[in-house]
């Protein structure tokens, strides 16, 4: 079951790395910081993404699960 995701990094992904994310969305906001967020499959895909995520050189801020249907 796809659970839904939210990845807060330090510093802004220009949108076309949404491609790179397997389609997830990507948000920067004013703070400084870019939201890379969507479902996930399971916890070997949320291994896959933060390994990703370690691979741009940003730092991780948080990690946030939202409980409850994906849409």
């Amino acid at each position: 079951m796809d659970e839904p995701y939210e990845i807060r990094l330090q510093g802004h992904l220009d949108a076309r790395w949404s491609a790179w994310f397997d389609g997830l969305d990507l948000t920067t906001e004013s703070d400084g910081t870019t939201v890379i967020s969507g479902p996930l499959a399971d916890q070997a895909a949320l291994h896959g993404l933060l390994q990703k995520v370690r691979d741009t050189g940003l730092p991780l801020l948080s990690i946030h699960q939202s409980h409850g249907k994906a849409t």
